[in-house]
């Protein structure tokens, strides 16, 4: 009995060593919440109108949102473990960082997934329909998650298999310290790497192609500068989330902001502000419908939307 008080005080103690954590973690996590609210309304919104839940630009920016919010979830817990110093289970600690390492490279490969649909507008316009079906669409997101499910599991297959490093049932919980073997810095290296190349390389391709049927007399300019910018942000974001794999050296709080929380928040925010359809909607559920909006104008078919 007195074995298992001590496993579940180690679980539940933390070993504050830095003066600053608890101030850290209050800024961290009042940030998170507010980032939270806002992409939880912009979800509550897509699920409110049927046409939101059917056509795939909305569907894959709805993906986008749930895991934008849980990849911010995971990484809000794993910062406030790491710097209150919070020792966890083994299999639990496998678990958190396997469900935060797939969860970001399903957010890469789901920047692929919206510019192919973004060029899939504006280039083929006619077949765009039928390529983009929603279960079209609901297939392409499975894919992506197998992809991204392939390292966390080959890497609890290994650590339950040959991994014999680990004894501990208690650690501090991030990835150098639980796999320490060189096997899997080597398959962080090759899945990240041959993701971020693939996913550069569409978002470029969609870009200059979309940019080219812009200059042609049959194209609507307009949708085509939007579709432009859209494609535009999308590498915006794979820059930042290239970032947070290279910024090592950067300061901790810095680090959490800018290429932790804020890509995670703001990318989603404005992806949904810049779409006339969704942010009417969007500001009405913010403030709670306080403000009496009857209808607002929605710009698929360029029918309306109501809020009520």
């Amino acid at each position: 009995m007195s074995n298992l008080n001590d496993t579940k005080s180690n679980i539940t103690s933390p070993f504050l060593v830095d003066q600053d954590a608890p101030v850290k973690t209050f800024l961290c996590v009042t940030t998170c919440v507010i980032f939270l609210y806002v992409n939880g309304v912009m979800i509550f919104t897509l699920r409110k109108k049927t046409v939101f839940q059917e056509t795939s630009r909305y569907i894959l920016f709805g993906h986008m949102l749930w895991v934008d919010t849980l990849n911010l979830f995971m990484s809000v817990v794993l910062f406030v473990c790491a710097v209150s110093r919070i020792f966890v289970l083994k299999n639990v600690c496998i678990i958190l960082l396997a469900a935060a390492q797939s969860l970001y490279q399903i957010a890469v490969l789901n920047l692929a997934l919206m510019s192919l649909e973004r060029y899939v507008a504006i280039c083929i316009p006619l077949r765009h329909a039928e390529i983009t079906s929603y279960k079209r669409t609901n297939m392409a997101i499975g894919v992506i998650w197998m992809m991204g499910l392939i390292q966390c599991l080959s890497e609890i297959i290994i650590f339950y298999s040959i991994d014999t490093t680990n004894t501990v049932m208690n650690l501090f919980c991030s990835r150098t310290t639980l796999f320490r073997l060189q096997i899997y810095k080597k398959l962080e290296i090759a899945f990240t790497c041959v993701f971020f190349v693939v996913v550069t390389f569409v978002i470029i391709f969609t870009y200059a192609s979309i940019a080219a049927v812009a200059n042609t007399a049959s194209c609507d300019k307009m949708s085509a500068k939007r579709a432009n910018k859209t494609v535009l942000l999308h590498l915006i974001q794979l820059g930042l989330c290239a970032a947070s794999i290279l910024v090592g050296v950067i300061q901790e709080v810095i680090y959490v902001y800018m290429f932790m929380i804020f890509p995670k928040c703001l990318s989603s925010l404005i992806y949904g502000l810049r779409d006339q359809a969704f942010s009417s909607l969007f500001k009405y559920y913010f403030i709670f419908g306080l403000k009496k909006q009857n209808r607002c104008n929605t710009a698929i078919g360029g029918g309306k939307i109501d809020t009520n």
